[in-house]
């Protein structure tokens, strides 16, 4: 399977489906990808999934499941059936959860008769974690962590990690290209000729220029567009910055 190119994922983290919808509406066209969190699928339930889609978007539902197998299974199942094309678990949840939830995301897809699987990741150690003393690292290096976790989720069958762009690059050494890295914690800086990022709740955070040097396939970004005067523009920005880099990636043909 030839690598895709890395791709921009809006984050609508809104209390409401007409605040999301509005800004949806603003980036259609723009970026391929959104992503429904916690607050805006507890507001308005698996109906937001299937308005986003009807607008064209591919729509990652970022519901972070850990619990017992057999739920992780049904919610697993029902995500697949409200139409995620994306969606993800805790990799903290160990191997026999995630193993179910590889099971339950193909389950779903055989009932639906759908040609595509929806992409199932774990998520590794949250970006706003980066103190040893949090007892998740129980002292140990975020980055650490994530590698193993990565490793674990991989041989469980998932199809890639959420992680901070910082960990994109070793995970990628260690688990192949094909194996997916999608990178939250995108930060613009506060000028090019300055590149001070400024840091709210996210700690281990990249640029998108960084990001995509480092192997990130998918750059969640919230706040650097929802919260812009210009969202549309916002947008295009991220975009250039990452077309940037993969341009001066690519090998020169003689």
């Amino acid at each position: 399977m030839a690598k895709l190119a890395p791709q921009l994922v809006i984050a609508l983290d809104f209390q409401t489906g007409r605040e999301a919808l509005d800004l949806a509406a603003r980036v259609q066209g723009l970026a391929p990808w959104v992503k429904v969190g916690l607050e805006l699928f507890v507001a308005e339930g698996p109906g937001i999934v299937r308005e986003l889609k009807a607008l064209g978007f591919q729509v990652f539902v970022d519901l972070k499941f850990l619990d017992i197998p057999n739920t992780v299974r049904g919610a697993v199942r029902s995500a697949v059936k409200s139409g995620a094309d994306m969606l993800n678990i805790h990799a903290l949840g160990g191997t026999d959860m995630a193993c179910v939830a590889v099971a339950a995301r193909d389950e779903a897809v055989s009932e639906l008769g759908l040609s595509t699987k929806p992409l199932l990741l774990a998520v590794t150690v949250l970006t706003s974690m980066q103190n040893p003393d949090n007892p998740i690292l129980n002292g140990r290096e975020a980055a650490g962590v994530v590698l193993e976790l990565a490793q674990a989720s991989q041989a469980a069958g998932l199809d890639g990690v959420v992680c901070s762009a910082q960990e994109a690059a070793r995970i990628k050494q260690a688990c192949g290209p094909q194996f997916l890295c999608l990178t939250p914690g995108i930060r613009i800086p506060d000028s090019d000729a300055s590149p001070v990022i400024q840091v709210d709740d996210q700690r281990r955070v990249m640029t998108p220029e960084a990001a995509v040097a480092a192997g990130s396939d998918f750059l969640v970004v919230g706040r650097p567009v929802t919260r812009a005067t210009d969202p549309a523009a916002a947008a295009r920005d991220i975009l250039h910055r990452m077309g940037r880099h993969m341009a001066q990636a690519q090998p020169v043909r003689n």
